[in-house]
């Protein structure tokens, strides 16, 4: 019987790891609950079976795969929680979510009474796709069960260390590349309203060519991705809790992406993607009303 796994959600990460295991050999189920038409067609191109049922998703699963923006990971896991304590099967349920380890943790306390072993995950990388670079990090006393998954074409990397250890590489790793990208979009802005921003980009590729490089092709890449971004920061900045400097950055950052993905930042994205020459991508940017709530309990 080939593995079996089940994956929340077929997002754009979600429907590549799913394709990626399809292809693999795997049987990969997955769940429309909730999601958009886009989703839904995501998921059909990837050739995953879908679940009308939380029942079905688990009942016949080998792993569940946590697949979710981070501002959802514990509402799903707590939706899960009744059907996994209930399946006579206790399949491994992995948290690939973008999440700091206090939270990871306190999901595998939620899902403790269900028997099934949990790990922790995180994902670095684009979705899964012949020529990206993808790894899948994995940590605690079952992370080894998941290294089954390399015989369906993931790249998993087993880390020592407890349920909080992958969490920790993961926030760790987009602290700095998304952090980066946030404080490259603040200085591109500020020299744009200081009227310097050509001097800026040519003094940036004739002194620092590789970060000018750098620079121009990920912030464009952000535009329709920053409101992901915000919870994803809010999460960074609880990771670095005990440094409270550290902390407020990340928590000032989220309020940047939070700007960027509103209507209130059509003009911000114009501006960045003028500073670095990619025009097409403000006309093609989808944005989201996001609430940021700093302070809020997760």
């Amino acid at each position: 019987m080939p593995t079996t796994i089940a994956i929340l959600a077929p997002g754009e990460m979600g429907s590549a790891v799913g394709a990626r295991l399809t292809a693999g050999g795997a049987r990969v189920i997955t769940s429309l609950a909730g999601r958009s038409a886009a989703s839904a067609a995501r998921a059909r191109a990837a050739g995953l079976e879908i679940a009308d049922t939380d029942h079905a998703l688990v009942a016949e699963a080998d792993l569940v795969l946590s697949v979710v923006p981070p501002g959802e990971a514990v509402a799903v896991a707590k939706r899960l929680r009744p059907e996994l304590a209930r399946i006579a099967t206790s399949p491994v349920y992995v948290d690939f979510n973008a999440v700091s380890p206090d939270t990871v943790r306190h999901i595998a306390a939620a899902l403790a009474d269900t028997r099934c072993p949990f790990v922790d995950g995180g994902i670095i990388g684009p979705p899964p796709s012949p020529s990206s670079r993808t790894v899948f990090y994995v940590s605690g006393d079952a992370a080894g069960r998941v290294a089954a998954l390399r015989e369906h074409g993931l790249d998993i990397r087993l880390l020592e260390g407890a349920v909080g250890a992958a969490s920790a590489l993961k926030m760790s790793y987009a602290g700095i590349t998304k952090g980066l990208t946030a404080l490259g979009a603040t200085m591109m802005l500020g020299a744009t309203r200081a009227g310097c921003a050509t001097d800026l980009a040519t003094e940036l590729a004739e002194s620092q060519p590789h970060l000018a490089k750098w620079l121009t092709r990920q912030v464009p890449a952000m535009f329709p991705k920053a409101y992901r971004f915000v919870a994803e920061m809010e999460e960074i900045a609880d990771f670095l809790h005990t440094d409270r400097p550290a902390c407020e950055v990340y928590h000032a950052i989220a309020r940047l992406y939070a700007r960027l993905a509103s209507s209130e930042g059509a003009g911000d994205i114009d501006a960045l993607a003028r500073f670095c020459n990619a025009p097409g991508q403000a006309q093609e940017q989808t944005r989201a009303q996001v609430v940021v709530a700093p302070d809020s309990p997760r």
